[in-house]
């Protein structure tokens, strides 16, 4: 029995994390008409009539697009960024490295909410409201990613570095071809963290994009509920969102469970 219960409460727990997705699968390939519980049990009755019809009554198409522009080009500048800030605090000595780190990272302790509108009023002002860029700059500065980076750079053995600029390799040719090979598995697990937390953001969006066509995918499927939509099109909707979030992560298991083993690993 003793054996028993760490995997028991792993089931009840990864039972509990699993069912309000199952329930939302069910919903959504339930017949159309509002039916939900326990209807959408009957899995005999399945149709995707439901998304179809989302697919017509809103611009998903383009909601889609959105997230994914914000997303992808989120991640590739918030890891380029942060990948050179990490290797800087944990490699490069210049005076006040400590305190500009700490003072970086204190940041974290600052909910979003509270800088939401300075952020608002400052890209308003540069006429940032209903762009891309608007919608992607005020995340790059990402301090949970810096921090994260300096962490496993630091464990990486000095004598490479050294052993570069030997050889007559400048400060970027070290970086490219000494440090970006080396974090490939945290830069993986990274990329991510970062696709999930901009494919799902809701409140940035909702301030910054004003008109439809730069609503992305969360914010479009949270205004039809205010339309006359089903919940069996919603739930359709939302099942859409997850496929990308099963894609990049099924993409890149292989390098998660590479950053998880060479974790602590130092020279």
């Amino acid at each position: 029995m003793a054996r028993l219960r760490l995997p028991v409460l792993l089931v009840l727990v990864a039972f509990v994390t699993v069912t309000p997705f199952v329930v939302m699968v069910l919903v959504a390939f339930a017949p159309p008409g509002g039916r939900t519980l326990p209807g959408a049990f009957d899995v005999t009755r399945a149709t995707l009539r439901n998304f179809t019809d989302v697919l017509q009554s809103a611009d998903i198409t383009r909601w889609a697009l959105n997230s994914l522009i914000y997303s992808l080009v989120s991640v590739l500048l918030i890891l380029l960024f942060a990948s050179m800030a990490g290797y800087a605090f944990a490699k490069k000595r210049f005076p006040g490295r400590e305190v500009l780190f700490w003072s970086f990272l204190a940041t974290l302790m600052v909910p979003f909410q509270a800088t939401l509108i300075p952020y608002y009023i400052l890209v308003s002002e540069m006429g940032g409201v209903d762009t891309y860029w608007g919608l992607i700059v005020p995340t790059l500065a990402n301090s949970q990613a810096v921090f994260l980076m300096r962490q496993f750079i630091v464990q990486l053995p000095d004598e490479l570095f050294e052993a570069a600029k030997i050889d007559g390799a400048s400060e970027w040719r070290v970086f490219t071809t000494v440090v970006l090979p080396l974090i490939r598995p945290v830069l993986a697990t990274l990329g991510v963290f970062v696709f999930l937390w901009h494919w799902n953001d809701f409140l940035w969006p909702l301030v910054i994009g004003q008109s439809e066509a730069m609503r992305t995918l969360t914010v479009g499927l949270a205004t039809l509920e205010g339309e006359n939509v089903t919940i069996n099109q919603i739930m359709a909707g939302a099942t859409i969102t997850v496929i990308p979030c099963l894609l990049v992560f099924g993409l890149l298991q292989r390098y998660l469970t590479d950053s998880v083993a060479t974790s602590g690993m130092k020279s």
